[in-house]
């Protein structure tokens, strides 16, 4: 085939990309895992450590049409490739930046093999399953659906959700919030907003130990563990040195409607690390995938490339509070829909999208 593609990253994006362009180009596939993770399906796993291994999917059963994993870490991007932490390099024709962001466990695993990441998940349940108090820093979507997987396989522990912010899911319809509210508190998950910590709990986060923690406000929160549900952090380190762009101050780069890197018509972006003004989320960089494999076939083509990506003008969600309930925000062409907790549960919560990656990348090992 002769031109290469470099992907930077193996997530939602990342991968899609891969997977569809290995037939058409040399694609060399950046990861320093040794599989793709669906950290939409990690909170459940933390909770049912036997389902756990759902979650993982080897890139070897990704990469089954010629495309290359390189297990290693981008440090330095510049037109013309990749320079990686070993010291090696990849050039290449084309790039594809899909970095992806980073979050606090467990929400996405701190490790890069499948075997350390099931251990930490294993240890951390064995943690949550004696405590009978849970703290959950955090009232989006993340704090909010491991609160609805906690709740659902131990009833009777007590989980409080804790937020400086005055509102939950600001900017959606009225009906999704009000919709949230009655099954928090179906569920007995006690919601508290207009609150923070002045100082974080005694013990580390997902570790078991007795604390009392004071609120800004001066009410105490006693609590057997805790976890931390917010700060995501762009994963664009390896752009800092300018050679192929200059990230915003939250990480992110700039891009084209084409998701080209703006300067660069031979450089893509999806997911997390576009400055494209919407959430960030799984979906949507699956969404930006297909854009950049259409263009990028076509300039493989030598044809001019035409697909464009434009957000949603409205924000979308799909909130599960375990394998029944939850909220959802979806798009239709008159506007945002309310998803009836019938629909999270089936777009979402009964498996969280596995199936959806069994028949991408086929089953887990």
């Amino acid at each position: 085939m002769g031109r290469t593609v470099a992907v930077i990253g193996g997530g939602y994006g990342g991968a899609s990309v891969a997977k569809a362009l290995q037939a058409e180009a040399d694609v060399v596939l950046i990861d320093p895992r040794d599989a793709f993770v669906n950290a939409a399906a990690s909170l459940r796993a933390l909770t049912r450590p036997d389902w756990a291994a759902n979650m993982f999917f080897p890139y070897a059963t990704l990469l089954t049409g010629g495309g290359r994993l390189v297990r290693d870490r981008a440090v330095s991007v510049d037109p013309r490739g990749v320079t990686l932490a070993s010291g090696g390099r990849v050039d290449a024709d084309y790039l594809v930046l899909a970095t992806g962001s980073s979050y606090a466990y467990p929400a996405k695993p701190g490790s890069d093999t499948v075997d350390e990441a099931l251990d930490d998940l294993r240890r951390t349940h064995k943690e949550l399953r004696g405590a009978g108090r849970v703290l959950i820093l955090g009232a989006g979507p993340v704090g909010l659906e491991l609160a609805g997987e906690i709740k659902e396989v131990w009833p009777d522990k007590q989980v409080t959700v804790t937020d400086p912010a005055a509102e939950l899911l600001p900017g959606f319809e009225p009906e999704v919030v009000a919709g949230l509210r009655r099954q928090l508190d179906e569920r007995g998950i006690e919601v508290r907003l207009g609150t923070a910590l002045a100082a974080p709990p005694a013990t580390g986060p997902g570790r078991a130990g007795t604390f009392t923690a004071t609120t800004t406000g001066g009410e105490e929160i006693t609590a057997d563990i805790w976890f931390r549900a917010y700060g995501v952090r762009t994963n664009s380190d390896y752009l800092a040195d300018g050679r192929l762009t200059t990230p915003d101050p939250q990480g992110r780069v700039s891009v084209t409607e084409s998701l080209n890197v703006a300067g660069h018509d031979h450089v893509y972006a999806v997911g997390d690390i576009t400055d494209v003004a919407e959430a960030k989320m799984a979906g949507w960089a699956m969404q930006h995938a297909e854009v950049v494999v259409e263009n990028i076939k076509a300039r493989l083509n030598g044809e001019r490339p035409t697909a464009v990506y434009r957000p949603q003008p409205f924000p979308m969600m799909l909130l599960p509070l375990g394998t029944r309930g939850g909220v959802g925000q979806l798009p239709t062409p008159d506007g945002p829909s309310v998803a009836s907790p019938e629909m999270v549960a089936e777009y979402k919560g009964t498996d969280l999208f596995t199936g959806r990656f069994v028949g991408q990348f086929g089953p887990t090992a």
